[in-house]
């Protein structure tokens, strides 16, 4: 009866259209109609921002010549620091670090996004017996890491707007 009821719950939460603030990123409009991707390389990232862009009809440009806006992803960077080590001085903790630097500019050089960091860390426990399970855990960890830069940067899009010119 119990998990009748939780189903019927979680039913109706999908069923009225219910959720996460944010986790919708087709319904965003931005204030530039054509865009230019400049990355140092094809990385995950970069493919999956190029994915979300395209999903929200953005139109991709070959060249910043030809775009409205340019988005430089100016660097990006996967850290794994040791946190914390047990007694008999084996790692027992991690803290995975994910930063993407982003700028976005008009052709003629001024600034919509300032050069801006996306910063993003997660903790992970280490255990030496299960290494490969670990690793693929922190892969995921990435993932998820990279998933929510995307997502950030989708909304840091939303708000860029031409600078305004000073009398």
């Amino acid at each position: 009866m119990t998990r009748l009821l939780i189903l019927a719950a979680v039913l109706s939460l999908a069923a009225c259209g219910f959720h996460v603030r944010g986790s919708n990123l087709k319904d965003i409009t931005f204030a530039f109609k054509s865009l230019y991707l400049k990355a140092p390389g094809e990385s995950p990232f970069v493919k999956d921002l190029r994915h979300a862009l395209k999903a929200n009809k953005i139109n991709m440009v070959s060249s910043p010549d030809k775009a409205e806006l340019v988005l430089e992803v100016v660097s990006e960077q996967s850290i794994r620091q040791i946190l914390s080590l047990t007694g008999a001085g084996r790692v027992q903790e991690y803290q995975l670090f994910y930063r993407v630097s982003l700028r976005a500019y008009d052709s003629e050089q001024n600034d919509w996004l300032p050069t801006d960091e996306i910063s993003l860390s997660r903790i992970l426990a280490w255990d030496d017996t299960q290494v490969l399970s670990k690793e693929q855990e922190a892969a995921g960890l990435y993932k998820d890491m990279r998933s929510d830069a995307v997502g950030q940067a989708m909304r840091r899009l939303n708000r860029a707007k031409p600078p305004t010119a000073t009398p």
